[in-house]
């Protein structure tokens, strides 16, 4: 059953050493993002399970201790997801994580996660919300006490120096996206329509409903600790408890 779940962006630029010069821009959102994983600690759960967008090499399972990289960015830096059990060596950094688990496996790192457990899960944009769905009803059945970190962006449309341009459909999408995972709205993320979500280029989409699925029933409630747009990229960080 899901007891606890932490929603974060997932940028690179999240991580110092890629942002550099502009890493203070981004401090208030790491914070929110520790904050927001000190409640799943705090929710003492048997398992911890990452999801994330992924491109198709990066989609399905990443065990624990499953290597990342930033070389792709230009930063020597190799993460793990979660600490790597004894004895095992893992695959290559460039074959592992995808780019958002390798941005948990960086906050979880920082943090020093050791509450429980640790299973990726890379979701893929086209994943269609009843699939979403039933991947998280399968996930909140893995354990007694399961506890999420849902990591994913919003739009990339709010400026004209945005990823995807400006389009002034962004706003109000991200406003609902926010205003559902303050109130750990269930039915709301269920229903978020996919189309307008790709069309502004939203990653979040798949993992947030995977999220709803976990969530059916649980009663959980939700605070929203961040909500901002630098770049032209809507992050959201959000807790349910």
């Amino acid at each position: 059953m899901l007891v606890a779940a932490a929603v974060c962006p997932c940028p690179p630029l999240l991580v110092p050493e890629v942002a550099a010069g502009a890493a203070p821009e981004l401090e208030a959102a790491r914070a929110a993002c520790s904050d927001a994983i000190a409640v799943l600690a705090a929710s003492r759960p048997d398992l911890l399970v990452v999801v994330g967008p992924a491109e198709q090499s990066g989609r399905g399972p990443h065990a624990q201790g499953a290597p990342g990289s930033f070389r792709g960015f230009g930063v020597d830096l190799d993460v793990t997801l979660g600490d790597a059990p004894a004895g095992q060596s893992g695959t290559a950094p460039e074959h592992g994580l995808p780019t958002s688990l390798a941005v948990a496996g960086w906050l979880l790192g920082r943090t020093e996660w050791s509450a429980a457990p640790v299973e990726g899960l890379g979701v893929g944009e086209p994943l269609a919300p009843e699939r979403c769905i039933q991947s998280g009803e399968g996930i909140a059945a893995r354990a007694d006490r399961v506890a999420m970190l849902v990591m994913g962006d919003s739009s990339a449309c709010r400026t004209l120096k945005a990823p995807g341009y400006l389009d002034h459909r962004a706003e109000g999408f991200d406003a609902h996206v926010a205003e559902a995972l303050g109130a750990a709205d269930v039915a709301a993320l269920k229903s978020l329509d996919t189309e307008l979500a790709y069309e502004l280029k939203a990653a979040g989409r798949a993992p947030w409903q995977v999220l709803a699925g976990a969530a059916e029933g649980a009663d959980l409630q939700g605070a929203l600790l961040f909500d901002d747009a630098p770049y032209g990229v809507g992050y959201l960080v959000a807790t349910w408890s």
